[in-house]
């Protein structure tokens, strides 16, 4: 078992150094002038396409992929890309269909869209929302497991450094976010993306050189994929795999559906209507370096299954016995909960690290992790600053606000929303598949919200009570699909569906309902607010197209090749 040693610490102090050196540099009020609202909350609209593609993935990857998507592939495997791979195609569909618009319209936040399109009422409704979702799960839970993570490294796994752990990491992010704003954020995620690709490579290419006696990252690869070709299928049938704690992993990944349904739904809301991941392309310089960096980030989301769950897959065949079989006595103790027994997935990734990874590497690859963990931290900080300064703070508490107030109130509320996060993040213990728990029940209000804007983008009679009744109605047509799963499943009038199938019936019933009411309300008529939509507003530059077809023939191929 190698231990963190002296010069990992060195290594490790030396890179939060430098990050927030870096942060509160490029973050500096320059001489004669002041930093005002478009610099703190939109980087003062100056960001070139690649510190937006590094900034998008740096924001993305966290510990929900480094830790639950390993933890994912310990307990799936490969399948679980498919949140990776899709993003790369969703990606593309956001910078040709959805930027052009945003951009034209100059917003700083996404429900500034729901305003200028539906009502002042819906946009309030959905800020409080957003705030909420930022921070009680999204800012929580990235706490918690970067912390858990870090538990399981530095010290035995037992929790007795998750309370100091996520402490530090708040305080690591609030370090150049709360004073910096995006521009802190943003040209920091350019180191720090990186580093998480770099020291995620190291992590995957150690512990496959571990498989074989002649060593070697393919002939690790080439081991993983004879000893377990079940775990690379990327297109599940029911009771195909059934993970370590007994549930079958279609009910995750229910097998075509990926491609074709609920798949759509969670990632078309991520990446085209989530403040923090569409923030840093409002900030760009203009709507084609936005697109370069929208492309850039497509490139590099096919890399990420390589550092975030072939980790995993290789922890479950060094996990094994000589038969193949995962059991207790096979696995490390570390992935057993002593207090309940159950198999602790998310452990994969932190155990190989303590384990494999050699001093001096380690402290390069625990800033790694923490690079992921501090970047998201940082990008949600902003996003919900932005939001209730811009949606709440200076239309309803003061509408005079200075620049100086504005950026004051949005730092102020940076830092609570920090600190009521990091207080709930202790709560969240046993998880078991953290990032499936948190796509899950995200799943349960991202559909409804995905119909308002799609209807509202691309549907000139859209009213805004339909968008209201949409968005209402979408949460107990979630939870209806939510009951059969949870013990009502011998009941004809409930549903057994997997969730990724629940999230798109919910999202087709969301925009029949806004359909139906509009065409009620609105007698067929075009609402008065509708985006007006012209052919050349979606015309893309040669470098995006050629990037864009490039990325979809590599996606045809990867599925082909792992169907």
């Amino acid at each position: 078992m190698n231990e963190f040693a002296t010069i990992d610490i060195v290594v490790f102090v030396g890179y939060a150094l430098l990050i927030v050196s870096l942060g509160l540099w490029v973050s500096r009020d320059k001489k004669g002038h002041q930093k005002n609202a478009e610099d703190y909350f939109l980087a003062g609209k100056s960001l070139p396409w690649w510190a937006i593609g590094a900034s998008l993935i740096a924001a993305n990857i966290s510990a929900e992929q480094f830790i639950g998507m390993s933890g994912s592939g310990f307990a799936i495997g490969l399948a679980i890309a498919s949140y990776e791979w899709m993003a790369a195609l969703t990606l593309l569909i956001v910078g040709k269909y959805f930027l052009p618009i945003f951009i034209e319209r100059k917003l700083y936040t996404i429900p500034e869209f729901v305003e200028q399109r539906y009502s002042t009422n819906l946009k309030t409704i959905l800020a409080v929302f957003w705030i909420g979702l930022f921070v009680f799960v999204n800012l929580t839970s990235v706490l918690y497991l970067g912390a858990k993570a870090l538990d399981t490294i530095l010290g035995d796994g037992d929790g007795g450094m998750l309370v100091g752990s996520i402490i530090g990491l708040a305080l690591f992010a609030a370090a150049y976010s709360l004073w910096g704003g995006l521009s802190a954020v943003a040209w920091t995620d350019v180191v720090q993306v990186v580093l998480l690709i770099f020291g995620g490579f190291i992590t995957t290419y150690i512990a496959l050189n571990q498989l074989t006696p002649e060593g070697g990252f393919f002939n690790g690869l080439s081991h993983l994929m004879d000893k377990v070709p079940e775990k690379f299928s990327m297109i599940l049938s029911q009771r195909e795999i059934i993970t370590p704690n007994g549930k079958d992993a279609w009910l995750d990944l229910p097998g075509l559906s990926v491609l074709l349904g609920g798949l759509w739904v969670a990632n078309l809301y991520y990446w085209g209507f989530n403040q923090y991941i569409i923030q840093r392309t409002l900030a760009a310089k203009s709507l084609k370096e936005s697109q370069k960096g929208i492309a850039f980030a497509a490139f590099l989301k096919l890399l990420i299954p390589l550092i975030v769950v072939i980790p995993g897959i290789t922890a479950y065949v060094m996990n094994v016995d000589a038969g193949g079989t995962l059991t207790n006595a096979s696995m490390d103790p570390s992935f057993i909960n002593p207090e309940d027994g159950a198999i602790v997935n998310d452990n994969a990734a932190p155990w190989l690290i303590k384990t494999f990874v050699p001093a001096g590497l380690k402290g390069l690859v625990l800033a790694a992790l923490a690079a992921a963990i501090v970047s998201s931290l940082a990008s949600m900080l902003n996003s919900t600053a932005t939001i209730f300064t811009m949606d709440i703070y200076r239309p309803y508490i003061n509408k005079n606000a200075t620049d100086k107030e504005t950026v004051n109130i949005g730092r102020v509320t940076a830092a609570i929303s920090l600190i009521i996060a990091a207080s709930i993040a202790p709560l969240l213990r046993n998880l078991g598949q953290a990032f499936q728990f948190i796509q899950e029940y995200t799943g349960v209000v991202s559909p409804g919200i995905l119909a308002v804007f799609v209807t509202g983008l691309f549907w000139k009679k859209s009213t805004n009570n339909a968008a209201i009744w949409g968005v209402i109605l979408s949460i107990p047509i979630a939870m209806y699909f939510k009951v059969a799963p949870n013990g009502w499943s011998d009941s004809a009038l409930f549903l057994n569906l997997p969730f990724m199938d629940q999230m798109f019936y919910t999202c087709l019933l969301s925009i029949a309902i806004i359909l139906i009411v509009s065409q009620i309300e609105g007698n067929g008529k075009v609402n008065e607010k509708a985006i007006p939509l012209a052919k050349k507003l979606f015309e893309t530059p040669p470098a995006f197209n050629i990037s864009a077809f490039a990325i979809m023939i590599l996606l045809v191929f990867l599925y082909a090749f792992f169907w």
